[in-house]
This record gives structure tokens, C-alpha cells and sequence, in this order.
């Protein structure tokens, strides 16, 4: 069983390195490194029921934003030892160990939940589809958002996307987005949203100072811009996302409207799904399709994991129809988007 913890930490350090955070990458090699199940709290970390990786519990993540948190809060040294961890990976060490020791019940508690991102630079994405959707039916939208966490991405509208010259949105909007973006410019149009509506099983309150410090805390700190946009998101959102199970919730809430384009997306969450969930979730959404007309269209945009390595694809199904688009592919983050969307 010891194996799997230090395993589980190298993958996720690679992964957080190719994602452009060498300090949580370094953090993570040192605890796979010098990491031992000596304490109720380590030793529960080494022997974690279920799969440890990324795809599934993701327990790297957990003890990162764990211990990111207590940084946040001005907690045993933590802030000096990120500071200067490329240089003193000792201190940092030192730092962890002390946490590790003395936070050992805010730790655990931390680990119960699994992590909860609201990365709001995938919102390009929603923006560039949007517009596209909006030149080609003419419409208003309803959305609906599978996996919102704390609603961010229900309000890309109000966010600015850059492609060169072009600007997409409120051009004035504290959230501007200037993904590396190959391929053609999506068309611009008016866009009006009539509602918008998200679910998650344990959605994050951002007017919570408790929520909003686990929601901060699972960026990584050195990643001072995604910081500053989730913060100006936060200062913007006003929406409040269910609470409940995402297939029960389509089955009780998606519908489509006279008049209105009805959109329902989500961005690296639905591949957290079960399998027969996602076959639920999937029947339902092509139910109302199939009686979707001309004057109430339904779109299914999906931006998800498809074993591409670093990067999600982008799709897109639309009724009446039933068509079919792959609109491209984005980083997970959101740092660039290769956008190959029909003309």
C-alpha cells in the first residue's frame, strides 16, 4: 500500500510542472520523497482507500491545497518556505513537517472533501462557443452548468476575451482573457443571457470566508494571474449554484424554451461522473433534444478529458438534428486554445 502514495505525488507534480507551477511540482516531489506514514494523519495518507491519482481522489491535490490554505492563513512558516523554496528545500520541509504535526486535524479535515477549482480562464471557451451559437440561431440563452463549484464560469459574459485585436464581451470587465489562441476567430455577436443555472454536489459560497479561502486555496501560489482572475471573478459572481446530484438534477431541470437557445456545458467535470452516470446524464440530455425545434434549440458543449495528454477536446452537439462538432482542443488550464470550429 506504501508504494502508491509516492507514486500518486510524482504524477502529480509532473503534472502540475507541465501546467507551469515548478513550486507545487517541487513540493510535491519533496513529499514523495521524504514523506513517512509515522503519524495518524501520514499514515492515513499512505493507506487511502480508494485510487490516489489524479483522475479519481486526486490526494496529491488534497494535501497541496491543504497546506496552501494553512499558507494562506499565515500558518507555521508556510509562507517564508514557499517563498523560497527553490533554493532552501530544506526549510520548506521543515515547514511541511511542522504543519503536518501541528495543523494535523485542519489537514485531515481539509482531505475529506475532494478538490474544488473553478478555473475561470476555460470561460474562453464558453465565450468563443457562445458567440458562435448566438450567430448561428439568433437567440437568447439559458445555460445550464454541470460541475459549477462556485459559479464563476455561469458568468463568462460578463468577462473580456481577447484575440488580437478583437474583443469579445464587456471590454471594460476586471476578467480579461488572452488565451494563445490558434485558428479561426469565432464570429461576434450580441449575446443576452435570460438565466442561468449551475449544479455540484458540494458547491462553494463565495461570500463564505471559509469557502472562498478552499476555493483559493487549490491555486497554486505561485500562479499569481489565475489568483488575480479568480479573485475579480469572485467580486462579480452572483449566482448561486445548487446543491445535488448533477444527472438527477438535468432529469428535474433541463428544458428548453420558446425563444431561447438552451445550452448546458460543463469544463472538466463530467468526466468525474460515473460511468452509468454519465450514460444517465447523456440519455437525458438527448431526450430534450429530440424535441427541441428550430424556436427552442439545445446545445451540449463539453470541454473534457479524452486522453490527449495536457489538454481537454472540445465539443459540441446541437438539436434540432442532432449534430455533431469537434470545436478544437484548450489547455486544461486555459492557456491556450486550438480552436477548429466549421465555418
Amino acid at each position: 500500500m506504501t508504494g502508491r502514495l509516492p507514486e500518486a505525488l510524482l504524477t502529480q507534480a509532473q503534472a502540475s510542472e507541465a501546467l507551469g507551477s515548478p513550486l507545487t511540482a517541487n513540493l510535491l516531489n519533496l513529499l514523495a520523497e521524504r514523506l513517512t506514514p509515522h503519524s495518524p494523519l501520514t499514515a492515513r495518507l499512505f493507506n487511502w482507500p480508494g485510487d490516489m491519482g489524479p483522475s479519481a481522489d486526486s490526494v496529491p491535490l488534497r494535501l497541496a491545497g491543504a497546506l496552501n490554505a494553512l499558507r494562506m492563513l499565515g500558518r507555521c512558516g508556510l509562507e517564508d518556505a514557499y517563498e523560497n523554496y527553490a533554493t532552501d528545500p530544506d526549510a520548506l520541509w521543515v515547514a511541511v513537517e511542522r504543519a503536518l504535526t501541528e495543523e494535523a486535524p485542519f489537514i485531515s479535515t481539509f482531505i475529506d472533501s475532494p478538490p474544488q477549482t473553478n478555473e475561470v480562464r476555460r470561460s474562453a471557451v464558453l465565450i468563443a462557443v457562445s458567440h458562435w451559437l448566438t450567430k448561428r440561431f439568433k437567440l437568447p440563452m439559458n445555460v445550464f452548468e454541470v460541475g459549477a463549484s462556485a459559479g464563476l464560469n455561469l458568468m463568462w459574459d460578463r468577462f473580456a476575451l481577447y484575440l488580437g485585436e478583437t474583443v469579445y464581451g464587456e471590454g471594460d470587465s476586471p476578467v480579461r482573457l488572452a488565451p494563445e489562441w490558434t485558428g479561426p476567430y469565432p464570429p461576434r455577436s450580441e449575446l443576452r443571457i435570460l438565466d442561468r443555472r449551475g449544479v455540484d454536489l458540494s458547491p462553494i459560497d463565495v461570500q463564505n470566508p471559509l469557502d472562498r479561502l478552499r476555493l483559493k486555496s487549490y491555486i497554486w501560489p505561485d500562479q499569481f494571474e489565475r489568483v488575480a482572475l479568480t479573485e475579480a471573478a469572485i467580486r462579480l459572481c452572483d449566482v448561486s449554484v445548487e446543491q445535488g446530484d448533477a444527472v438527477e438534477w438535468l432529469n428535474a431541470s433541463l428544458q428548453t424554451t420558446c425563444g431561447a437557445l438552451t445550452m448546458v456545458y460543463s469544463t472538466v467535470a463530467w468526466q468525474y461522473l460515473p460511468a452509468d452516470a454519465q450514460e444517465r446524464g447523456r440519455s437525458i440530455i438527448e431526450t430534450v433534444g429530440r424535441a427541441a425545434t428550430a424556436e427552442s434549440p439545445l446545445a451540449w458543449f463539453q470541454m473534457e478529458a479524452d486522453g490527449q495528454s495536457g489538454s481537454a477536446a472540445l465539443t459540441l452537439r446541437i438539436w434540432p438534428g442532432e449534430l455533431r462538432f469537434k470545436m478544437g482542443r484548450v489547455d486544461f488550464h486555459g492557456r491556450w486554445v486550438k480552436w477548429t470550429s466549421p465555418v
